[in-house]
């Protein structure tokens, strides 16, 4: 299953970032700390050009610590990039990113060169509830739901720092198809864009591989799941929690809803889905499934084009394993 979410607004967010980025000395984008690979918007390089970037790994208290230093140094060894982590604990997160943005722009500020920045991130990533805890008000919508702001705002934090707030932005087309798993277990991804049990049934997947122990003891499975298949663990899982159809059966929308929530608001203990090193080898293979996809549609229209005398080219039916990639 392929998870693709890419409503309008965010269309237009695109257009409106690339007209505001001309004026913008620093460039913050939000990310899961819990997904840093998988929430990072490839579309933000070719927006946001040569400017300086602040990565600034936010949910770090729900992440787990040792792949969040692994993510911090990653970022940090990129040029023009610095990497942070934030939390819901830090009652000043202000003054740091104010820090941070002046030590890749150190030549802004003062009432004469105000520090302009802007803070992308995708959907449901906390940015709105970080921008009202820096401001102490609700300048900002928030939800427990992708897609709630759907307008830029600008932010003064302060009288030489004016932050410009946009919607959170997935990207065209996600290539890397096990972050798109990543992030609908993150609740980055509207709810009718991806089937709840397989996402599931995925995050089960790698919280077996990582952190069984965690999952365990949360649901009091007296089963070691390692030794369960995928269906199988969360079956179990439903039956702990009582979500049973007639018969015993159990009702496995429910128990994939137990686990997506358990997740998302760190029940389970702290816990990254991906490290550097799998992300880098996820994206290179999409890369390369997605320059596959290419090449056979480009050989597709070519068989289509007419041939000398007017009479055309028999068309190539796909076969069903091999989708158009427009």
């Amino acid at each position: 299953m392929a998870i693709q979410w890419f409503p309008g607004h965010m269309h237009v967010t695109q257009k409106a970032i690339a007209e505001r980025v001309k004026d913008i000395d620093v460039v913050i984008e939000l990310l899961d700390a819990r997904l840093p690979g998988s929430s990072a918007n490839p579309m933000l390089a070719e927006l946001t050009g040569h400017k300086p970037g602040l990565k600034v790994l936010n949910k770090q208290d729900l992440a787990d610590p040792e792949r969040t230093a692994l993510w911090l140094a990653h970022y940090n060894a990129q040029p023009d990039t610095r990497a942070i982590g934030l939390d819901a604990s830090l009652s000043t997160p202000a003054q740091r990113l104010i820090a941070a943005c002046h030590e890749l722009a150190p030549n802004r500020g003062g009432m004469a060169k105000p520090m302009r920045v802007l803070i992308c991130g995708i959907p449901n990533v906390g940015k709105s509830t970080l921008i009202n805890t820096m401001t102490g008000s609700k300048k900002a919508k928030t939800g427990d739901e992708a897609g709630i702001t759907k307008l830029e705002q600008r932010i003064v934090l302060a009288d030489d720092f004016y932050l410009w707030d946009t919607p959170g932005m997935l990207w065209p087309r996600i290539i890397v198809p096990k972050s798109g798993f990543n992030l609908a277990a993150s609740g980055a991804v509207g709810r009718n864009a991806y089937d709840e049990e397989l996402v599931a049934l995925e995050l089960l997947a790698t919280l077996k591989k990582d952190y069984a122990g965690l999952v365990e003891a949360r649901f009091k499975l007296t089963e070691s799941i390692a030794d369960l298949s995928d269906e199988e663990a969360l079956e179990a899982i439903g039956r702990k929690r009582g979500a049973l159809l007639g018969k015993g059966k159990v009702n496995t929308q429910k128990a994939a809803e137990v686990v997506m929530h358990e997740f998302r608001n760190g029940s389970m203990g702290r816990i990254t889905l991906e490290t550097p090193e799998e992300f880098m080898q996820w994206f290179a293979a999409g890369m390369q499934a997605d320059a596959e996809r290419a090449a056979k549609k480009a050989a597709r229209s070519k068989k289509k084009k007419p041939q000398r005398g007017g009479e055309e080219a028999p068309t190539a039916t796909p076969r069903p394993d091999e989708p158009d990639a427009a």
